[in-house]
Parts: C-alpha cells; sequence; structure tokens
C-alpha cells in the first residue's frame, strides 16, 4: 500500500473518531437519522441524541399522545455497559384536523431528543455505539403505516466541553428550550355540567394575558380532541373549558391529569389536580382563540384525497346493502318482501309503485337514524351503528312489533283488505304504498345488527366525514339495500315470472309468519340478557296481553264483517293493548341485576373482559392476544362465535400458541369498547384484532369468520 493511501486512511480515521457518525435510513414515506447536538461526548456527561425525521410531504407522525387516531413514536435502545438513554423530550406538537378527528403530531422534518447518560468509567479517545429501534406510525389522510427502522451512531468520547455539531447542534438547541417542562404552575380541574374546567395558576401565567392558549393531556380520552377550547384568563393565571373524552364520560374524573399547557409565552407541563377553580385565573377577558396548527395544510393535502375517500365509501356502502340482503338479520323482512312482491307481481302499475315506496321508507329510515347517529356523536356522545339496540326500551318495542307482525301474518287481525286483485285474503302489510314504506322502514331497523362486509369502512369512514358527506353515505347502504326489490318491481319481464295470486298465497303467508316469530324471541332473549330475568318476565307478560288484545281486536273484525258491531270485542281488546303498553313501560324500567354481564354465558374458548390493560399485560408475557367485540344483538357475531371461534380447531391452536382470549361486549353502552372501535376505523361490530407480540399494531380479520382464517392467524401471530 504507497504512503499517500495510509495517509488518506488514517485522515478518515481520526475525523470519524473526531466527530459523530451515523447512516440514515429511509422508507417511502420517512427518512430517519441518529444524530447527537454536540460533536463528543465527556465522561461522566449527559450526551443529547435526538432522533431526526424527514417525513414526506402530505404524511405525520405522532406525539406521545397521538389524539383521536394513530400511535406515539416509540424508541428501543441498545448501548454499551454503562450508558443509559432517558426519555424523548417531546417538542410541542401540531394539531392536525382530519376529517373530524384531531391528531397530535409532527410533520416535515421534527428532533426527537434524548438525554444519554455517559459514564465516568467511559475512557477518552473511545467511541461508544449506540442503536436504536425506532418504530413510526406514519400515516397520511388514507392509511397508516406502520414503519421500523433501525438507527445507528457511533459517538466519540473526548475530555472537556464539546462543540455544538455543525449538522445538527442548532437545530436540536431550540427544542430543548422550549421544549414543555414544569415551571411551578399550579393546576385544578373539575366536572361542571358534563364540561371539564381547568385552573391553572401561578409562574410564568401570574400578571398577564396568556394570549391563544390550549391543553394537550398525555393521555387520550380524557378531553374530546377536535372539541373547542374556550376559556378566559385572570391576575393569576386562566381557566379553559374542555369537553369531556370517552373515558371521562364513563368513568368521571379518577385522579390528577397531566399534560401541557401552551400560550402566547410558552408550554408548560402540569398536573391538574381534582378540585374547585383556583381564584385569580378568571375575569380579566375571554382567551383569544388560535387556529390549529397543520389546518391549512390538511386542507391543501387531503381535500383531494377526502373527494376519493368519499367515493370509495359510498361504493363500499352500496355493495354492503347489496349484500346486507344476505345477512340473516333480514331473513324476516325477506318474507314479507316476498309476499308483497307475490300480491302485486301481475299489476305492473302496483308493483312499480311498492318498490318505490319501499325504497322512500328504506331511504328516510336510514336519514333518520343517520342523523340522530350524528347529531348524538356532535353532542360528545360515543356511539356507533347499532346504538339504538343496546337500548333495552328499544329492543322491548322490537320484539313486541315483531310479535305483532308475526300474528299479522298468522290471520289472527287484519290490516287493509284483501290480496290486491286476488280477493283470496287480507294483506300481511298496511295496504298499499304505505305498507310498502313501512316493509322499507322495517327492513333498516331490523338490519342494524348485522354489518356485512364493505360495510365496515364505509360507516367508519362516513362517522369521520362532514354531515352532508355522511348522510349520502348512509343513503347508499340503503339503496343497496332496497336495490334487488326496486329492480324486480320495476321490471316487467321479471314480475311475469312470478306466480299468480291464489289460494297458495294463504299458506305462503302462513309459513312466512314463523320467521318472525323467532325473531320476536330472539330480541326477547336480548332485551333479557340487558335487563335481567324480572324484565325479561314482564315483557312475556306484555306480549302475552298483546296477543289477547290483538286476538279480540281481529274478532270485532269478523264480527264486523258479519254486520254485527262487534264494540265489546274492540273494547277488551283496547283495554288488552294498554295494558301490555303497562307492561312493557314496566319492564322498560327494571332495574338490571348488578355484577352480571350481559354476556355472562359466552361459549367457546376461555375469555376474559377486554381491556387495554390485559392486552398490553398478555403481550409483555409473549403471549398473542384475539380479541372478539362483540354484542348479544349483532346477528353476524353470533354466527362467527358459534361456527368459527369455539371449533375445535380453534380451542386446539389457542392452546398451542399460548394466545389470551378477550371479549368486549357491546351489547350495552360501553364507550370505552366504542372509541376502541373508532381508533380501528370501525363504527359497530363484529370487529376481531389478533395482538403478536412485538407488532405494534393488530391485524384486523375478516367480519365473516371461518375455522381456518382463526386458526391461520393465530398460528401466524407465533412465527
Amino acid at each position: 500500500m504507497s504512503l499517500f493511501a495510509r495517509i488518506l486512511i488514517a485522515a478518515v480515521l481520526w475525523l470519524a473518531a473526531g466527530s459523530a457518525f451515523a447512516q440514515p435510513q429511509r422508507t417511502e414515506r420517512i427518512e430517519a437519522e441518529l444524530v447527537a447536538m454536540s460533536t463528543w461526548a465527556a465522561p461522566g456527561s449527559t450526551a443529547v441524541i435526538a432522533v431526526k425525521q424527514t417525513i414526506q410531504p402530505g404524511w405525520h407522525t405522532y406525539w406521545r399522545n397521538p389524539g383521536d387516531s394513530g400511535g406515539a413514536t416509540t424508541l428501543t435502545w441498545t448501548t454499551p455497559p454503562g450508558v443509559k438513554a432517558g426519555e424523548i423530550v417531546w417538542p410541542l406538537p401540531e394539531r392536525q384536523r382530519l376529517s373530524g378527528l384531531m391528531n397530535y403530531g409532527y410533520s416535515g422534518e421534527v428532533y426527537l431528543p434524548v438525554p444519554v447518560e455517559i459514564p465516568t468509567t467511559a475512557r477518552a479517545g473511545t467511541s461508544l455505539p449506540l442503536t436504536v429501534k425506532a418504530l413510526f406510525l406514519v400515516c397520511s389522510a388514507e392509511m397508516c403505516v406502520p414503519d421500523e427502522l433501525t438507527l445507528s451512531l457511533t459517538l466519540p468520547v473526548r475530555e472537556g466541553a464539546a462543540p455544538p455539531d455543525p449538522r445538527h447542534g442548532a437545530a436540536i438547541a431550540p427544542i430543548l428550550e422550549t421544549a414543555p417542562r414544569p415551571a411551578g404552575i399550579e393546576a385544578r380541574i373539575v366536572m361542571e355540567n358534563d364540561v371539564l374546567v381547568l385552573s391553572a395558576a401561578g409562574g410564568p401565567l401570574a400578571g398577564r394575558d396568556p394570549g391563544p392558549s390550549y391543553f394537550f393531556p398525555f393521555e387520550g380520552g380524557v378531553i374530546d380532541h377536535p372539541a373547542a377550547q374556550t376559556g378566559s384568563w385572570g391576575a393569576q393565571g386562566l381557566t379553559l373549558r374542555l369537553t369531556p373524552g370517552g373515558t371521562t364520560r364513563a368513568e368521571g374524573l379518577t385522579g390528577p391529569v397531566a399534560g401541557v399547557l401552551a400560550t402566547a409565552h410558552g408550554a408548560f407541563e402540569i398536573n391538574a389536580e381534582p378540585g374547585a377553580a383556583l381564584a385569580g385565573t378568571s375575569g380579566s377577558g375571554a382567551m383569544a382563540a388560535g387556529p390549529d396548527a397543520g389546518a391549512a395544510a390538511e386542507s391543501a393535502t387531503t381535500e383531494g384525497a377526502g373527494l376519493a375517500t368519499f367515493a370509495q365509501a359510498l361504493l363500499f356502502a352500496v355493495l354492503g346493502g347489496l349484500i346486507l340482503n344476505l345477512m340473516p338479520c333480514v331473513f324476516p323482512i325477506l318474507a314479507m318482501k316476498a309476499a308483497s312482491l307475490a300480491a302485486s307481481a301481475h299489476d305492473a302499475r302496483h308493483a312499480r309503485r311498492d318498490g318505490l315506496a319501499f325504497l322512500a321508507g328504506v331511504l328516510t329510515t336510514f336519514l333518520l337514524l343517520a342523523g340522530v347517529l350524528l347529531a348524538l356523536r356532535a353532542a360528545g356522545e360515543a356511539v356507533g351503528w347499532g346504538f339504538q339496540l343496546q337500548s333495552p326500551p328499544v329492543m322491548a318495542g322490537l320484539a313486541l312489533l315483531m310479535l305483532a307482525v308475526a300474528l299479522n301474518l298468522s290471520g289472527v287481525f287484519h290490516i287493509g283488505g284483501g290480496l290486491q286483485g286476488a280477493g283470496s285474503g287480507p294483506l300481511s302489510r298496511l295496504p298499499g304504498g304505505a305498507g310498502a314504506f313501512f316493509t322499507g322502514a322495517l327492513a333498516v331497523i331490523v338490519a342494524a345488527p348485522c354489518t356485512a362486509p364493505f360495510m365496515a369502512f364505509a360507516l367508519g369512514a362516513a362517522l369521520l366525514m362532514p354531515w352532508p358527506m355522511a348522510l349520502l353515505v348512509f343513503l347508499g347502504l340503503g339503496l343497496g339495500l332496497a336495490l334487488p326489490y326496486l329492480a324486480v318491481s320495476l321490471t316487467p319481464g321479471l314480475l311475469a315470472r312470478l306466480p299468480k295470486p291464489g289460494p297458495w298465497m294463504e299458506r305462503l303467508k302462513g309459513l312466512l309468519a314463523f320467521p318472525l316469530y323467532a325473531t320476536a324471541l330472539w330480541l326477547a332473549w336480548v332485551f333479557g340478557r340487558q335487563a335481567g330475568a324480572d324484565a325479561l318476565g314482564l315483557l312475556f307478560v306484555a306480549g302475552v296481553l298483546l296477543a289477547l288484545g290483538l286476538w279480540l281486536a281481529g274478532q270485532g273484525q269478523a264480527e264486523r264483517m258479519a254486520g254485527r258491531r262487534g264494540l265489546l270485542h274492540l273494547a277488551a281488546a283496547l283495554l288488552a293493548l294498554l295494558l301490555a303498553i303497562g307492561a312493557t313501560v314496566m319492564a322498560a324500567r327494571t332495574p338490571a341485576a348488578d355484577g352480571v354481564p350481559a354476556n355472562a354465558e359466552t361459549s367457546g374458548p376461555t375469555s376474559a373482559p377486554w381491556s387495554a390493560a390485559a392486552v398490553e399485560a398478555a403481550l409483555a408475557e409473549g403471549r398473542p392476544v384475539l380479541v372478539n367485540f362483540t354484542a348479544d344483538w349483532c346477528v353476524t357475531c353470533k354466527i362467527n362465535e358459534r361456527t368459527a371461534l369455539t371449533s375445535p380447531g380453534v380451542a386446539a391452536a389457542m392452546e398451542q400458541t399460548g394466545a389470551l382470549y378477550l371479549v368486549g361486549d357491546w351489547t350495552r353502552r360501553d364507550d370505552a369498547i366504542t372509541a376502541e372501535l373508532q381508533r380501528h376505523g370501525r363504527s359497530g361490530v363484529p370487529l376481531y384484532l389478533l395482538y403478536s407480540p412485538g407488532s405494534a399494531e393488530p391485524r384486523i380479520l375478516p367480519q365473516l369468520l371461518t375455522e381456518g382464517v382463526v386458526v391461520e392467524a393465530l398460528t401466524t401471530a407465533i412465527d
């Protein structure tokens, strides 16, 4: 080797030993690098090492509390003996509004500094190899991708004060200077009239207008992140009025609330103890409102993506509505559709009228349900698709309604005159278009327990959209549900293939009553699971009284057809129906027995109630976790549990992999489960999650399960 080459190699090695050396790592979405604030580290000092992120336009990463979605960046260090890496010094995050959500995170270029203790035993002239496994959840308006990068840095050790690193020192130093830290501020928080009142006083807040201010909690679920934060200031500090989040609404204030209070004069860590508002924190004026950081960037980068998401959600809603016709919840209504089609099959004008009326009933009911759902969510309620079925009074009313319709099909009483143009007996529904409209409305109500493929994405996206777009998505779902019936009713060639009305329709009508009897029993069973055995007994009494009242009404109708007035029968029927209403009200008001979960008798593998803590504990032990979010009123859930989750093959796979099986029961309202469903882009059940040790995010299993799907997922979870 020549003398020149030796000198060149020596020079390179000397330069490498005199400054920190690192190599960036990158994906399509993010570039990351481990960098130092100073050129070297002295023995016994604390060096500042930062993870530098360069994030592509349209993407972002997250703060320690990601807000309504996402996940915080995590760092796992590998260091030489004696070297200790501390916690991330989190810069103040941006507020990133995204389709009705509020996330806390970073875009563009950001440094996450970490203090690293250098032992006194470190020898000057050597270098310390530092390695960190960084897991970033990188998200855009349409998707999130977990990017795991292994970053390395060789940090020289030398005596004396080190100068700033010429490439990164000037960028890291101001982050450390402005990073939120405690500043002697006293804080209190209290719930008043469903509003969280946060007061803070002392320290840098005393004696001046704080300017636009905002509170970033360290934990999710404490506040409603997208809601506006208003307040006032006083001589000693400020007061903020916050909308409670899902966890706070469900559990109340269970202890101190910690976070960052950002003002025009700096950001400060506070720990608000439960208690009345502090003196001197209001009275001097209203708080100035500041714009959301990142709002302009969001409007520029997500407008096109939002339209694409809307178009996809609308298409998936129509497809989901079509498939919903094949789901078991809608089967009883298919019976009513069949009777209606058979009755008007050979009268094209009536068939068209009925098809359009059925469509109107479906769309109107979807609009009403969607409007109530969106209004409740706008008011801060944690509700999702099928929310009405979490109410025992609604379940009781639906059970009795199904019983009444079944009795009508069985000929106990009649609504309307005769079969249209057939003269072979009374209709099993209201006459004409009104009956078709009612059938469409009923189809929507009983379809709520089912979630068909494509529906999960469509409904989850709709609940995050502005309300006009959300309502259009719900209308698309209704159009898909009504489309087969509408297509047949508007197609003369298909109608001509149906048999002509005749006596067979009376026999068909009686047969089709039995699916509705079964539906009434199922709804009553769900009501019993929600409200308890005493309430179920009262509902049975109401059912008997309803059946008696409708039978008496039918007898009165027969008396009038025979030329008699039938007033006695009708009066007795009215009395029985009033007693049935009274029994139903008593059943709905009967308190459920405490301590008995709605899903207390779940079959299948041994399960435990779902909680985020249970998931984390099992993953820490190296065990996979299968989570089943279900409800007793969800027919799809129950079919999956009977056919897949309780099969011998799944039980064997659970035992072989050591997996923990957790059940999140949404039969009754549970805001924590609602929040978890929303975190995974869902508005209702079923939702099946499989967590694998070492993976940041769970695998979402299909909504229609088979034994093979579950076994394969459990097997790959430990590979």
